[in-house]
This record gives C-alpha cells, sequence and structure tokens, in this order.
C-alpha cells in the first residue's frame, strides 16, 4: 500500500494561489519548526552530550547515558515534573494533527488509528522481538568495543508511581517518535520531491541522531530500526505497528532494567 503519491503537492495545500513552488518552501520551513520544537532539538542537544563525553578523560564505555531520571527527590514534586514532562510530550503530536488537517488529511492518512487493532498488535509485536534483541545484541557488543555509554534506562526511586511512569514514558516514545519521525515527516519528504530512498534515509538520520548521546551504537542501532520501520511503513501503509512494537520495546527496556538485568550478569552495568 502506498503512503503518498511520491512528489505529488496535495491541490488543497497548493496555497491560496495554487503555487506549489511556494508550498513546498513552506513545507521546507514547517518541517524545520516541527524538527526544531521536537526531535531536531534533541538531536542538537545529543550531538554535545556525545561531544562531552568524548573529550572527557574517560573511556566511552565508563560513563553512563541515563533515560528517565528524577526531577525532585521529594516524590510529590517528582510525580509533578514527570507528569508535566509527559504531558508536553505529546504536544508536538497534536502540531502535527493540526498541519495534516490544514492540507485536508489527518493522522489516519498515515494510519494512526484503531482501524486494524489485531494486525497492527501482530505486527507491532512481532517487530518488537526480532529488532529488540538484535538491538540488545548490538548494543552490548558496541558496549564492550568501547564504542557506546553504558545505558541507565531509569534511576527513578522505587515509588509507587514509577511503573506506569516508565509505561507512559514508552507510548510517549512510541507514538511521538513513529507519528513524527516516520509518518509526518515521511509524507513531507516525498510531497517535496525525495525519492523513497532519500527519504527513507532523511528520516532515519534523523532518528539516529537524537540518539547519539548514547554512543555510536545508539546512532547505528536506531539509524537501522528507522531503515527497517520505513519500510514496514511503506509497506503497510499505517504507522501503528510501529507506534506498538516502538513502545514494547521502550516498555521491557524500562521495566527490565529494574526486574530483569540485576539478574543478568552479561548486560553492562554502571561501574
Amino acid at each position: 500500500m502506498a503512503v503518498v503519491d511520491e512528489g505529488a503537492v496535495p491541490m488543497a495545500a497548493a496555497g491560496p494561489g495554487g503555487d506549489p513552488a511556494r508550498w513546498r518552501t513552506l513545507l521546507r520551513f514547517e518541517v524545520l519548526v516541527v524538527l526544531a520544537l521536537s526531535y531536531g532539538r534533541s538531536a542538537a542537544y545529543s550531538l554535545v552530550d556525545i561531544l562531552g563525553k568524548l573529550t572527557a578523560h574517560k573511556a566511552l564505555n565508563q560513563q553512563a547515558a541515563q533515560i528517565n531520571t528524577p526531577s525532585s527527590a521529594r516524590p510529590w514534586l517528582d510525580l509533578t515534573y514527570q507528569v508535566l514532562d509527559l504531558t508536553y510530550g505529546f504536544t508536538v503530536v497534536a502540531l502535527v494533527a493540526y498541519l495534516l488537517l490544514r492540507e485536508g488529511a489527518s493522522l489516519r492518512t498515515i494510519g494512526f488509528d484503531f482501524a486494524d487493532p489485531a494486525r497492527d498488535w501482530a505486527r507491532g509485536a512481532l517487530l518488537a522481538a526480532g529488532i529488540g534483541s538484535a538491538g540488545l545484541a548490538l548494543y552490548v557488543a558496541a558496549v564492550k568495543m568501547n564504542l557506546n555509554a553504558t545505558v541507565v534506562p531509569t534511576t527513578l526511586a522505587d515509588t509507587w508511581y514509577r511503573d506506569p511512569i516508565l509505561v507512559i514514558q514508552a507510548l510517549k516514545n512510541g507514538v511521538g517518535e513513529e507519528v513524527v519521525v516516520l509518518g509526518y515527516l515521511l509524507r513531507r519528504f516525498d510531497q517535496l520531491g525525495l525519492s523513497p530512498l532519500k527519504s527513507d534515509l532523511a528520516s532515519s538520520l534523523v532518528r539516529g541522531s537524537y540518539h547519539l548521546y548514547q554512543g555510536f551504537g545508539g546512532f547505528v542501532g536506531n539509524f537501522v530500526m528507522g531503515m527497517i520501520f520505513c519500510r514496514a511503513y511503506r509497506r503497510w501503509g499505517r504507522v501503528m505497528p510501529l507506534v506498538v512494537a516502538h513502545t514494547l520495546i521502550d516498555t521491557v527496556t524500562f521495566l527490565g532494567w529494574i526486574y530483569l538485568v540485576p539478574h543478568l550478569g552479561w548486560i553492562p552495568r554502571p561501574q
């Protein structure tokens, strides 16, 4: 199933004067703004972070890349910050939904809906199992070769809200990244006239870049994951299976760090 007519400019979005060239200029500006407000900003911070790690007087694999950290030592205040972070984390999806509506499309256009839940979950679970296991193997190898920092998925205190927050965080990552970096960006890149391969490469480079804070293994692993997700999206025409896959991968990563990793001596831990 085709995701979009490659290179086509939506007639409803050609602007008041029906000028395709002007519309493409607006699309480029729109993409830059969306990225600047979301994953492009994360990529910039990630680049600075990896430069800091590489210039530190310490091996890369002896440094930690922490995710899901507490914002306060006081539980009620930390919970408030966590909820605020999650809430505002979904706003970029709302922005993309608005931008799609303006051109006469919607989130359903990129397959973000509940039209086929059984198939979406089956496809997502299979992808999660394959990519998750391969990604774990790549991560362990990259740490051993000093190409990656030791990733610490969470340092949240053992509170009643920790696990629900981590699951919702995984959902936020799955929805946000797949709707924006996959569905939205591929649609815009195709409308701008990029070939499918160039669109897929650009989307995957964005995905890999904001994981660079973890190290080169994190960049490569997420770039490859991006290419696989792009192929799957173009084949199925739906972003929802990729949302399911991403959410499952992150949920297992976050909760597995707490309940499984302490019993698995072969998974790297901070030194």
